[in-house]
């Protein structure tokens, strides 16, 4: 008998140990990251080069080559960008401005920082390269000069499409180049609310006011890339950046990154560096069956869009992770001096206040879609600024305003190897493809 409660012990033990063992699998399916800001030292990572679909963190890269747009000159942050009937038929998220609103560069990236809306993100694109398929190209030789590998875009909003794949090093590596190129907008990621008219805009990202030096940066969220952020936090001069992909929900995936900004903080550094992290490879995986199976992806992302993800996820029951942190099985037994755990009581921001229209005694020109054919490099270079709809023009100011179209950028005659094929593939059933999968896909906070 003693015997045999022994061996009931000893299967116990093992069921138990197994049990941890497929918990901390479990746990480690979905790639996270934390990256040293400074110095390019990894602290922790887990499938940090797997293949993702990045979702609305996409919109960081469009911020980049917006901001490199501005830093070169083709337009400046007083330029009115004009609402194109294309844009205004993005799915939500999104401002809903009717097609010929302006909105200028400024306060255009405000919105797209706090609200992520998808229209916003296409009048961007079209202001600064003329269409979707220009700025994605535009977007791909950027990619390629900061060293990106696993990445790879079709558009500037982070609309699902398989073809359009990201990974959490890439993620963290443009975190760091907005962080280090564009200090002086470094305020753009850590905006907790807009004000526009009487409409108060909160920020998706349930870091900020929550997690103590928290300072951007984005959030995502589509059925099949699950719920994802880039975050910043800085503690004493230190800053981090953590990336978690994959997340089941808004409320896990915001405990993770503060778990692992908790962990990053306690640790010494003297990791690799993110280029050294061996390359991924393979096909993003699809997490709509984790993520938004028996779940409505609509409520799922009107939560997001408001702020209180976690109204929708208690009714629809806690899934996946829950605020287990995804580290290896020896981290989670690792003492923190640390723990924070996040509250979800509503939070009120000072809002920014964002408007409508053109900057008060703008003169120049408005920017929207414009022909990127070989009628364009036949048309007189700086004269004119096409509409949203080619419909109106606009004369532009002496010299060669900053404003004014210009014709491609010499950068984008180069095409990068790394991307060239993939963009070839891509590029002709792009808009097809894309405004398909727009339509089937909720996206993308």
């Amino acid at each position: 008998m003693p015997f045999g409660w022994c061996s009931i012990g000893r299967r116990v033990l093992f069921g138990l140990a197994a049990a941890l063992a497929l918990g901390a699998a479990s746990v480690q399916a979905t790639p996270y990251l934390v990256v040293d800001a400074d110095s390019d030292q990894v602290l922790m990572e887990n499938e940090a080069t797997a293949p993702w679909y990045p979702a609305s963190l996409t919109k960081l890269m469009t911020v980049y080559v917006a901001l490199d747009a501005v830093r070169n000159g083709k337009l400046t942050f007083d330029t009115p960008l004009v609402m194109s009937a294309r844009a205004a038929r993005m799915p939500p998220s999104k401002m809903g401005f009717r097609p010929g609103t302006e909105v200028t560069l400024d306060n255009a990236l405000k919105m797209l920082m706090v609200k992520s809306p998808n229209d916003v993100a296409v009048m961007v694109a079209e202001a600064v390269s003329g269409s979707i398929e220009a700025f994605a190209d535009d977007m791909n030789v950027d990619a390629q000069r900061l060293g990106l590998h696993e990445s790879h875009f079709v558009n500037a909003n982070g609309l699902h499409n398989p073809a359009h794949v990201s990974s959490a090093r890439d993620m963290a590596t443009i975190a760091r180049a907005l962080l280090r190129e564009f200090p002086d907008h470094a305020d753009l990621f850590s905006i907790g609310a807009l004000q526009l008219g009487r409409q108060y805009i909160p920020n998706h990202n349930g870091l900020l006011g929550r997690y103590p030096g928290a300072d951007g940066m984005k959030t995502g969220f589509t059925c099949p890339a699950g719920f994802n952020v880039v975050a910043s936090a800085n503690h004493s001069g230190r800053r981090l950046i953590v990336v978690v992909l994959g997340a089941p929900s808004a409320r896990s995936r915001n405990q993770e990154a503060a778990d692992l900004f908790d962990r990053g903080f306690a640790s010494g550094g003297g990791g690799s560096s993110l280029e050294s992290l061996p390359s991924g490879s393979g096909a993003a995986p699809n997490m709509r069956a984790n993520v938004c199976l028996h779940r409505n992806a609509a409520a799922l992302a009107a939560a997001e869009d408001d702020g209180m993800a976690q109204q929708a996820e208690a009714a629809a029951g806690s899934a996946g992770r829950a605020g287990m942190l995804p580290t290896p099985l020896a981290a989670l037994f690792t003492p923190v001096a640390v723990h924070t755990e996040l509250t979800y009581e509503r939070i009120r921001f000072d809002p920014v206040p964002v408007y409508i229209g053109p900057a008060p005694g703008w003169k120049g020109p408005a920017l929207g879609a414009r022909p990127t054919t070989p009628e364009r490099a036949a048309a007189p270079g700086g004269r004119k600024t096409i509409s949203a709809d080619n419909s109106s023009t606009a004369a532009t100011t002496a010299e060669g305003d900053a404003s004014a179209p210009v014709q491609t950028s010499p950068r984008s005659k180069h095409k990068p190897a790394r991307h060239s094929e993939k963009r070839t593939a891509a590029h002709k059933p792009i808009k097809s493809a894309t405004e398909k999968s727009e339509k089937k896909d909720v996206s993308t906070n």
